[in-house]
């Protein structure tokens, strides 16, 4: 009876494929931002997902933890035979990308989430049929529940959002922002005791990630390879680039996620 939750452990570990290793390399600046714009490499953040409706319209970002199941926020309201999973995708204005769809046959958010506070903000979603690994579609790798992150690290965010925060307009093609990670404390000084330990921190040093980034990933480089330790869940209204934005804190989700994905 073990072999099946085996096998999924590992595929989630990537150790069958391998995860977080991009084939294209990212180049990331620190002076890079989504909010006000600067493009990301095509193919070099190969986890990133589009959340898409029916009609093609972007909903939320998302990461691809292994070929068959995607994780984004909860907040998003990602429904099964209303959403869409699009892999592959850099420019969401050209028709000419070898991008894959998938539908939604599952779509598991976490039984603590509460949408008052934006706590426990995580949603897993099982495709309709593996994704077809390649270049520009890879795993990333989790955190770890015992993750330590040292205040300031640089880590990267992505995503389709809102690449002004005075105008609607989404960006077409894929964004990069190089943040530093803010602490506890330091996130609570602005947000107070909204920040949960459920949450991480970053940015509030002239870049955010905005509206439709939502679910997107927060990486860091631990070596060669790329760990998700965050995914984009809420900040101010207008993208204060001065102010922390909120991210859903993996680390404390993995053994949830690994228990989720081994059962389902």
């Amino acid at each position: 009876m073990a072999f099946p939750v085996v096998a999924a452990y590992l595929t989630l570990l990537g150790t069958v494929y391998g995860c977080g290793i991009p084939a294209i390399q990212p180049h990331v600046r620190d002076t890079e931002r989504i909010v006000n714009g600067e493009n990301a490499i095509s193919g070099s953040w190969p986890w990133q997902v589009s959340l898409q409706t029916n009609y093609g319209w972007h909903l939320c970002g998302g990461s691809l933890i292994n070929e068959n199941w995607v994780v984004t926020a909860a907040h998003c309201e990602v429904r099964p035979g209303t959403h869409f999973v699009i892999l592959g995708e850099y420019d969401r204005s050209s028709g000419a990308e070898p991008i894959q769809t998938r539908s939604i046959v599952k779509a598991i958010t976490h039984p603590s989430w509460d949408a008052r506070n934006m706590n426990n903000d995580i949603t897993l979603l099982k495709l309709s049929s593996p994704a077809q690994l390649n270049a520009r579609v890879s795993p990333v790798c989790l955190a770890y529940s015992t993750e330590t992150l040292p205040s300031g690290l640089k880590c990267v965010t992505t995503g389709w959002g809102r690449t002004s925060s005075t105008c609607n307009d989404t960006a077409a093609k894929l964004q990069q922002v190089a943040l530093p990670l803010v602490t506890v404390s330091q996130c609570q000084q602005y947000w107070g005791s909204s920040i949960t330990s459920s949450m991480i921190c970053a940015g509030a040093a002239g870049a955010s990630s905005c509206q439709g980034d939502s679910g997107g990933p927060l990486v860091c480089q631990k070596g060669s390879a790329w760990t998700l330790i965050g995914i984009v869940s809420w900040g101010t209204s207008n993208c204060n680039v001065r102010a922390p934005a909120v991210y859903t804190r993996v680390s404390k989700f993995r053994n949830w996620i690994e228990q989720t994905v081994a059962y389902n």
